[in-house]
């Protein structure tokens, strides 16, 4: 269920708990799925989740970075999932697989922004 290849991330994450929606992408008249994330990259981002979600399920994610006047959506796939330490939710790690130019850029700032602040 779970493989740590950290070595294979083209990404730095940075530890972020950002509010996040998302929705099935086979699903979109269904509504959306409020989220936190856990940590944050320009590929991707780890999030809590009440349901289970399999492997290469694609979403569709809106994140609501500080000081953005709108979120970043982004089609995404789960590329892992595994149960939370505790309660009934699931740690989903959620590749990006289409993000538009500008949302990718502001994502870019961000993470970079927070790299800079911690430590």
């Amino acid at each position: 269920m779970f493989n740590d290849n950290s070595e294979k991330r083209k990404f730095e994450r940075i530890n972020s708990t950002v509010p996040l929606q998302y929705k099935k992408l086979k699903e979109l008249s269904e509504g959306t799925v409020g989220a936190i994330t856990q940590d944050v990259s320009e590929g991707g981002a780890k999030f809590l989740a009440n349901e289970f979600l399999p492997l290469a399920t694609r979403l569709v994610v809106e994140l609501f970075l500080p000081a953005q006047p709108r979120p970043i959506k982004a089609i995404s796939k789960v590329a892992w999932i595994r149960k939370a330490p505790s309660g009934n939710q699931y740690e989903i790690g959620n590749q990006f697989l289409d993000v538009g130019k500008d949302d990718k850029g502001q994502l870019a700032e961000y993470v970079k922004r927070t790299q800079e602040i911690t430590p």
